[in-house]
């Protein structure tokens, strides 16, 4: 069921890293400034992770999950570069506004490992110049996937890219609908739904609880010291990543929550398709077709 991706070990790092240069409205961290100090602080905590993947042997997927933007910052650009080139690592996946710079990725060694989890915020950024970016990543044969929040204001944005984009780009949609479950009227989720095959997934989660996931099995979160959880939203404590021993805390586990709304933790579900219908494409959001 969990096709070529069975055995590798995922790693989802979440550093200091809390700054972003947009200023989202639904976002906690917009325009947020990190300062010197915190920066260099992630900076080390980067080079340390990327330092350990290099020692290790076994087959290893990186997703980085910043709360901020990572990809303006020139160590996350050097990070995914060193980790691309390992043999044994099979994915570095960055979530990315794709405001940063992206010469970093010509002729890259590795390139077929890089993955791009590429938010487009329409009221942040024009359409065009998200669209250019989206088709300099294409002319270098960068893999990524594109996404938007689903919010009202956002129904034109997201008709303009599903027209724009090439037809092989999967444009994944993140429900909005806070409000209650009355936000999104039936005709637009008909429209919606044709857009993403999975967006009902992510708009009606189901349910978690007792539900087998490769969390702590053979994915784990990664914080800026090492500190090491099942998933980001299971924050017990199973060790850390430079002082512990990952095979007396790797094992099969069940999910402890009622609900996993965030793609980020249904994706390690082994009763839900993704890992099976995404592959080694998975941790990006990368459809197989690409």
């Amino acid at each position: 069921m969990l096709t070529e991706q069975a055995g590798v070990l995922s790693l989802l790092y979440r550093g200091t890293l809390a700054s972003c240069n947009y200023a989202c409205s639904y976002c906690p961290f917009a325009k947020k400034q990190d300062s010197r100090a915190a920066l260099a602080r992630d900076a080390r905590e980067v080079a340390r992770f990327t330092d350990w993947v290099a020692t290790q042997q076994r087959p290893i997927s990186v997703l980085f999950t910043p709360w901020g933007e990572a990809l303006v910052r020139r160590h996350y650009r050097t990070a995914m570069h060193t980790l691309a080139a390992l043999p044994h690592v099979r994915q570095v996946a960055l979530q990315t506004n794709l405001s940063g710079p992206l010469n970093w990725l010509e002729n890259l060694p590795g390139l077929e490992k890089i993955g791009l989890w590429c938010t487009y915020h329409p009221d942040q950024t024009t359409l065009a110049r998200f669209l250019e970016r989206c088709a300099r990543l294409d002319s270098m044969g960068v893999r990524y996937s594109v996404g938007v929040v689903a919010m009202h204001e956002h129904y034109d944005a997201i008709r303009a890219l599903r027209t724009a984009l090439p037809a092989q780009t999967y444009l994944w949609l993140n429900a909005y609908d806070r409000r209650g479950p009355g936000y999104y009227r039936v005709e637009d989720l008909v429209w919606l739904d044709a857009i993403d095959p999975w967006f009902a997934l992510n708009r009606h989660p189901v349910p978690s609880r007792g539900k087998p996931c490769l969390a702590g099995e053979l994915s784990l979160s990664v914080d800026g010291d090492g500190e090491l959880a099942r998933c980001h939203f299971v924050p017990e404590r199973l060790g850390n990543l430079y002082t512990d021993d990952l095979a007396d805390m790797l094992q099969e586990r069940s999910c402890p929550r009622f609900k996993c709304d965030c793609y980020i933790g249904y994706a390690q579900r082994k009763d839900l398709p993704f890992q099976r219908e995404f592959g080694a494409g998975v941790l990006a959001r990368i459809a197989p077709t690409q």
